[in-house]
């Protein structure tokens, strides 16, 4: 099918020739006036896909938790920023500030909430969700607006929608993967010019079949660069959820979602959700060369149970209905279950501070 974004980056690539995996990525996610952020509601049942905050409260309660144990961890700093990248419809958030006003008041009244959102549409809703504690909020078009300071840190499936370049393998080696048009005027992926430094291959490729797939995220990395650089200037702890890998390797992981299924990456340019799975490798090793701590990574069901969701779900179904019980516990099996279909194995959760400090379910430092 043929939409307003595709017709765009069709004239694009008529004009200037193909154009990289990572700019086809860019622009449909962010292009100002088609793209996907900027014009889509993507969350919940109406939308395309469901994030694991509008799944229970559950979710954000647990990251909340573990906030307020990385606030008494760092001396419990009387005034600090507490943010988000990426909020979505600001539930987390919500979520988070109400566990943590209950646990530690005095962690709340320290508390300058911000928040980094390009979109204004969903700043809007981030208000709404907001409003009864938007006086303790600030948004930010990036994360370079955060204030000098202590910094908790939240970010839940920001990776994956941060574009990706890809290499693919030729008979002259990897070149780096383009979105051209092909004969019948449709978009189709191309190799181009540009080759693969050698260096950055993740094994031997000589066994690798041609049309083998390489993914590397400069763009994250600088990300992840970034928020360690202010944990190391003012202290504090960032905690990133994402669906991904731990070890890096050859392979496609560039998908599109469309109400809730999965779509092949270049048939609705704007209005499907374009994103790849996040390599925290690479993200580890871009943390280590800052000089921070990495306290760890771990699966996103070890976190949850550690944090204690199931004591929490078991706290707030008693008393209730049938249903209501059995709604907390399908939460509590999609968002830490094994199985199929559930999200406890496939996402992943890595934390990192300065100074080192202890802070579970991660393993503690070894002077601590």
């Amino acid at each position: 099918m043929t939409t307003p974004l595709g017709e765009k980056i069709k004239a694009l690539i008529k004009s200037g020739g193909p154009i990289s995996v990572t700019d086809y990525f860019a622009l449909c996610l962010a292009d100002p006036e088609h793209g996907y952020y900027k014009t889509r509601e993507p969350f919940g049942r109406e939308g395309d896909f469901t994030t694991a905050p509008e799944i229970s409260q559950l979710f954000g309660e647990m990251v909340g938790v573990f906030m307020v144990q990385a606030w008494h961890a760092m001396n419990k700093p009387p005034r600090f920023n507490l943010a988000e990248i990426g909020p979505g419809r600001g539930t987390m958030m919500s979520d988070m500030l109400r566990v943590i006003e209950k646990l530690s008041p005095d962690m709340f009244d320290a508390a300058s909430v911000h928040l980094v959102e390009t979109s204004p549409r969903l700043r809007r809703i981030q208000a709404e969700t907001l409003a009864p504690k938007v006086d303790k909020i600030e948004w930010h078009d990036g994360f370079d607006g955060i204030p000098d300071g202590p910094l908790l840190l939240a970010a839940n499936e920001l990776f994956d929608a941060i574009p990706i370049r890809q290499f693919v393998k030729t008979e002259t080696g990897f070149r780096e993967r383009m979105v051209g048009l092909d004969s019948d005027d449709a978009l189709t992926f191309t190799p181009g010019i540009a080759k693969l430094d050698p260096a950055l291959l993740p094994g031997p490729a000589a066994n690798q079949p041609i049309g083998t797939i390489l993914e590397i995220a400069p763009a994250r990395c600088a990300v992840m660069q970034a928020i360690c650089q202010h944990l190391m200037l003012h202290g504090g702890v960032a905690l990133a959820i994402d669906y991904g890998y731990v070890e890096s390797g050859f392979g496609d992981t560039l998908q599109a979602l469309h109400a809730h299924a999965f779509d092949p990456p270049l048939a609705r340019p704007g209005l499907a959700d374009l994103t790849s799975h996040v390599n925290f490798e690479e993200l580890l090793l871009t943390a280590a060369k800052t000089g921070i701590h990495v306290n760890g990574l771990t699966e996103q069901g070890d976190f949850l149970i550690g944090m204690g969701i199931a004591e929490r779900a078991e706290a707030l179904g008693r008393g209730q209905d049938q249903q209501t019980q059995d709604t907390l516990r399908s939460a509590l099996e999609r968002l830490a279950g094994q199985a199929d279909g559930q999200m406890g194995s496939l996402f992943k959760v890595m934390a990192v501070s300065h100074p080192p400090m202890a802070l579970a379910p991660f393993v503690p430092p070894a002077n601590s």
